[in-house]
């Protein structure tokens, strides 16, 4: 009876010792998830890789909501102008508006992405962008966020980019005419972005046959006489406002216009 009483307090204090562990373990993973963790990389820090070649011709997708909603647009119908590029692109229905509006006749779609590099253009047009369509004309403006994004993109490597859209496009939808527009400068003069978008737009001036495809630069009507993107046209350097909407407007519906006749 004794030997038993004896062991009875070590049992207690041996049960308390696990307690007392147990809770001690716990509130230090209490602690733990209670610590914010780092935060999982994102996308565009993800992206941050070292480019190669294959990745401005390889469809990826960013944007699946957005697109999502270009194909329910496709079931509307009624497109006979098509739209296909970046943020530059999609602004237009919003910050220039009055502009946007001059195309009504046309029967326009415009399925810009902010954002969006050559492969995200691919994808979006492999995936049902061009399905069910048969627009007159196709304007095409991709590739400022190749260089953008990416300090080691090599212009050739985004020229292959919207080379790749072109012939997607053409197998597509073959009766439609392809306006490619060159891409508008960016930056300062003599900022390295600026360089690198001339030399997109030198390669990809040779993608037109006057035809089917027609190339068309209209980069110096946003220029002032020193080659600076003015603060009342693009005030970031890089995205139109509404003056620098009726600038593009200007500048590309005489071409247009012939070639929706």
């Amino acid at each position: 009876m004794q030997k038993a009483l004896y062991r009875t307090p070590l049992t207690w204090f041996t049960a308390a010792t696990v307690a007392i562990t147990t809770l001690a373990s716990s509130n230090e993973g209490l602690a733990q998830s209670a610590t914010p963790k780092a935060p999982a990389p994102s996308a565009g820090r993800a992206a941050q890789k070292p480019r190669t070649p294959e990745d401005a011709v390889t469809p990826a997708v960013k944007d699946p909501h957005r697109h999502a909603k270009f194909l329910e647009r496709i079931k509307q119908g009624d497109i006979d102008l098509l739209f296909l590029g970046d943020s530059i692109t999609d602004g237009w229905p919003r910050s220039g508006e009055r502009s946007w509006l001059k195309f009504a006749a046309y029967k326009p779609a415009n399925f810009g992405i902010g954002g969006d590099r050559t492969e995200h253009l691919l994808w979006r047009i492999t995936n049902g962008e061009l399905d069910g369509i048969r627009p007159k004309l196709a304007v095409v403006m991709i590739g400022t966020n190749n260089i953008g994004h990416f300090a080691d993109e090599k212009p050739e490597w985004a020229a292959n980019g919207v080379k790749k859209i072109l012939d997607t496009i053409h197998a597509k939808l073959p009766e439609t005419k392809v306006l490619l527009l060159g891409v508008f400068p960016r930056g300062t003069s003599d900022s390295p972005q600026r360089k690198a978008v001339e030399e997109i737009n030198r390669i990809i001036a040779n993608f037109a046959d006057g035809k089917i495809t027609r190339y068309l630069d209209i980069g110096k009507s946003f220029l002032d006489k020193d080659g600076n993107l003015p603060a009342d046209v693009m005030p970031d350097k890089l995205h139109p406002n509404a003056k620098g909407y009726d600038i593009w407007y200007q500048a590309m519906h005489p071409v247009l216009d012939e070639m929706m006749r």
